[in-house]
């Protein structure tokens, strides 16, 4: 099979959630427990560091990942969703698995695989910890996919495990409250184990991590924020940044020097993309994935503080998100270029004239690659363009134009 044989069996056999949405979401354990037991339990040979939460996983892992290659250790990273290739969930030392290794996996186990019907994501964790077990890590710094409690990742016994900030999304899966959301990202939380609770979370999450904690006699941890230069320029890294330097404190990691530099450098040790990251200059072009109201509110925060002209702004995101409270806080002094993702899940680009009333400038664009193509013609060097709304905004536009 070629690469891309491999990818196109894997997404029709096993969906992604990330592009059909609940079809092909399956919580619980019984699948990701039967492939590892298949494959020889993997998961129980890794020193792992478990990351969940709404929103600050991925920024969250890539820097733990970045200071712990800087100290001189082998370090497993595994994130989803990717933004152009399948392969950027799964790297050592910010190195991308190898299109020949994704291909003999599935060559060797695809009969099995598709016996057990197991989801897009569920043989794409099992994949990541047996390619980490045969490259020996050190760490592996582990991502959840969806929640936590029944996520295909919390298999794993860690180290110790982290929970960034908490906020409404995925309401149909994880419940329609911030405290039973917390509950669920909660359940990565494992017997006499540490925990680390980032510092931009509620007092009311804090109580519900705080409870289980306890239940599981696990030492608890809230982080603080901090202000250490790091090339993730995301106004809300700070947050993100005191989680990190916290988790490495509880596991030793405690050298000043080399947290700095592995912080300074973390997009170049992990080839991280896609938070408020800056595409071009003149004009200033920055892209940022943010995709539910707290991370749209905090990318709303931080452009009130950019210097330009005229705002110019390509948008679209997905249906299942809270379009009508997110449409409500976007900026009124800016020019739209709406479309759609290319995916089942987007939210149909006409939809938006419901929430773009006579006082925005919008017009609305067949695809994204037009959308952009003329926020780009119709800017000038001391403008400013924002991509975003979703991840799948973001990485069409990288793919077409960035890559």
């Amino acid at each position: 099979m070629t690469y891309q044989e491999v990818l196109d069996f894997l997404f029709t056999q096993f969906p992604q959630y990330q592009k059909i949405g609940g079809a092909a979401y399956k919580p619980g354990l019984v699948n990701i427990k039967t492939v590892c037991e298949y494959l020889g339990n993997p998961q129980q040979d890794l020193k792992i560091i478990h990351v969940a939460g709404t929103n600050g996983k991925g920024s969250t892992c890539s820097m733990l990942s970045s200071v712990l290659q800087t100290a001189g250790f082998n370090v497993g990273l595994f994130t989803s969703p990717h933004l152009i290739d399948f392969r950027e969930r799964i790297r050592i030392n910010g190195i991308e698995i190898s299109e020949a290794w994704v291909i003999d996996f599935v060559e060797k186990h695809q009969a099995f695989l598709k016996s057990m019907n197991a989801s897009f994501f569920e043989w794409t964790t099992a994949l990541a910890f047996t390619y980490f077990r045969e490259n020996k890590v050190d760490y592996v710094v582990l991502e959840t996919g969806l929640g936590g409690r029944l996520d295909a990742t919390n298999i794993v016994k860690p180290i110790i495990s982290v929970i960034t900030s908490i906020g409404i999304d995925h309401t149909q899966y994880l419940g329609n409250t911030i405290e039973a959301i917390a509950k669920e990202k909660g359940g990565i939380i494992k017997p006499y184990t540490p925990i680390v609770l980032s510092s931009a979370n509620s007092h009311s999450v804090i109580e519900v991590i705080k409870n289980i904690a306890k239940q599981n006699n696990a030492e608890f941890y809230t982080a603080q924020e901090s202000e250490l230069e790091c090339d993730l320029k995301g106004d809300y890294q700070k947050f993100n940044k005191g989680t990190v330097l916290k988790t490495l404190e509880v596991i030793g990691i405690t050298d000043k020097e080399i947290i700095e530099k592995g912080l300074r450098n973390t997009i170049q040790n992990t080839k991280f993309r896609g938070r408020w990251e800056i595409l071009s200059t003149k004009p200033k072009t920055i892209a940022d994935i943010g995709h539910n109201f707290s991370g749209i509110s905090q990318i709303v925060s931080q452009l009130q503080k950019e210097h330009y002209t005229t705002l110019h702004i390509v948008w679209g995101m997905v249906a299942d998100k809270e379009i009508e409270k997110i449409a409500s806080i976007l900026p009124q002094n800016a020019v739209y270029y709406l479309s759609e993702p290319q995916i089942q899940r987007a939210f149909p680009k006409t939809e938006w004239v419901k929430y773009f009333d006579h006082s925005y400038n919008f017009e609305i664009f067949d695809n994204l690659s037009l959308a952009y193509q003329k926020a780009l013609n119709n800017s000038h060097s001391d403008d400013l363009i924002f991509i975003g709304g979703s991840n799948f905004v973001v990485a069409e536009i990288i793919s077409h134009f960035f890559n």
